[in-house]
């Protein structure tokens, strides 16, 4: 059986935070607030995966209430969602996603975010699509304000 998840997230950007896609830190003068490390790719595609295999959601199994997950390194959070699966007897076939950003200009860091995902999932690197897309000076990302994701997960049952 195959099944697809859908996931987004969005994080306004502050200062005096590193700014972390999907593991990888990016040089920036902003970073992505939130509870956890804010890392929005990641959680995108935490619950893109979650949802394929109708596991919940990222607040349900890691809550912004609970302090085990203050300032948590969301990487380690979707590697253990990715374990979640594999116990219920799913693979990952393929993860795509969008980091949709003004700046900084995200193309230079794809292949080391794309490398960091593969590892965190245990993946072959040719099943990870991360794209980089500007709103066009348009809503909170294209103003600078936020940076926002969107990631779709397709899973086998084993």
């Amino acid at each position: 059986m195959i099944r697809a998840g859908i996931g987004y997230d969005l994080h306004r950007l502050i200062e005096g935070r590193p700014l972390i896609l999907g593991g990888v830190t990016v040089p920036f003068e902003k970073g992505l607030d939130g509870h956890s490390d804010a890392d929005a790719l990641a959680h995108a595609i935490t619950d893109a995966l979650l949802g394929a295999a109708a596991l919940g959601n990222i607040g349900q199994h890691f809550p912004d209430t609970d302090p085990r997950y203050k300032d948590a390194d969301s990487i380690q959070l979707l590697r253990h969602t990715a374990d979640l699966l594999r116990a219920a007897g799913y693979r990952i076939v393929n993860i795509d996603a969008n980091i949709v950003a003004q700046r900084p200009k995200l193309n230079p860091h794809l292949d080391a975010i794309r490398a960091r995902l593969a590892e965190c999932l245990g993946i072959p690197l040719d099943r990870i699509s991360v794209k980089a897309k500007t709103n066009e000076l348009v809503g909170p990302e294209g103003r600078g304000e936020a940076i926002s994701t969107e990631a779709i997960a397709l899973i086998e049952h084993d």
